[in-house]
């Protein structure tokens, strides 16, 4: 993209949600409504947004419906605006879920990570107890379900990332039950033939938030960098979706299975220290780089999907001029560099 800054929200969640001719075509060729449960996340509204313009340009008449608890009144608002239905759940209560309008293609995007420890039983709950309500409800749909890289463990940076066919090997109770959750999910695919894909992402970033977020707030800020956790995949969260959308055209039973992941090893160091040349900062840095890491392989997704359209060195500079210029941040750090798991 050639646009050299992000000058405010409104275009930046313009971008985020801008269909790729790739997902109109996938859209205009799905059948039925499309229900995005857990809507309210960071990923959500664009993912929401990005579908209904896709179906709009495709021509496709279809609703799309958002799902989340909604503590932002202002959220059901925008989502209203852009033509997208909203619904209130709590989506642990099974008589609600058991209420929600049927729909051909459901986006499983709920998740618990952040504040797990101290909450394990409400991370099973809401990652592992969940899906099979979801699956229940919706056994005659197609479903696409996030997942994580964490459920691979750490690996050899030297492989360049943990590939699809890798036997999982999680660390701390929410890798664990995000493994649970795609054995849920895994189990009525196969017991109730639902086409079902799995996503497996590291790590999507905006202006707002992820990996180059929070190296750029620490530098900006003279904190040290942690650079144990030495390198990281990141991708454009609007590269994300994109991907994201188009496997519905992929769902199978057993489910097909991808990393969404950026095609770069990013050296946490050198990223760090670029964004000390953009912003005219020292960079300190602390901890000392270990030889695996939390990394994703992409390339199945880049051959089904093609290529992300933003390239890390583009993200670094927009997102240097926004943290500099005080731009709005969702002030949830990722925490990448977490090595034993616990959140």
């Amino acid at each position: 993209m050639a646009i050299e800054r992000i000058a405010g929200v409104e275009q930046l969640e313009d971008m985020l949600s801008e269909p790729t001719e790739g997902v109109t075509e996938t859209l205009g060729r799905l059948e039925g409504d499309i229900v995005v449960l857990g809507v309210g996340g960071k990923m959500g509204p664009s993912l929401a947004r990005m579908a209904k313009r896709a179906s709009d340009a495709a021509k496709v008449s279809r609703r799309v419906i958002g799902v989340d608890v909604f503590p932002d009144d202002a959220l059901q608002a925008k989502l209203r605006d852009v033509g997208v239905e909203v619904i209130r759940c709590d989506l642990l209560d099974r008589k609600e879920l058991l209420e929600l309008p049927d729909a051909s293609n459901v986006v499983f995007m709920v998740g618990m990570k952040f504040g797990a420890s101290g909450q394990e039983a409400l991370t099973w709950a809401i990652n592992a107890y969940l899906p099979g309500i979801v699956c229940e409800k919706y056994r005659s749909s197609r479903i696409v379900a996030f997942s994580t890289g964490n459920i691979y463990g750490l690996t050899p940076v030297e492989r360049g990332g943990s590939i699809e066919t890798d036997a999982p090997n999680p660390v701390g109770e929410y890798a664990m039950s995000a493994l649970a959750r795609e054995r849920v999910f895994e189990h009525f695919s196969r017991t109730y033939g639902i086409p079902t894909a799995i996503i497996r992402l590291n790590y999507a970033v905006e202006m707002r938030y992820g990996v180059l977020v929070d190296l750029a707030r620490q530098v900006l800020t003279g904190e040290p960098v942690d650079i144990g956790m030495g390198y990281a995949n990141v991708i454009w969260q609007g590269d994300a979706i994109a991907m994201i959308l188009r496997s519905f055209e992929h769902v199978s039973s057993p489910p097909f299975v991808v990393n969404v992941a950026g095609p770069e090893l990013l050296s946490i160091r050198r990223v760090a220290e670029d964004f000390g040349r953009l912003m005219g900062k020292a960079v300190s840095l602390t901890g000392e780089e270990q030889s695996d890491a939390l990394l994703g392989d992409g390339r199945l997704g880049y051959r089904l999907f093609g290529h992300p359209r933003v390239s890390v060195e583009q993200m670094v500079r927009w997102i240097a001029d926004w943290v500099m210029s005080g731009g709005e941040s969702l002030g949830k750090p990722t925490h990448f560099e977490v090595r034993d798991g616990k959140f």
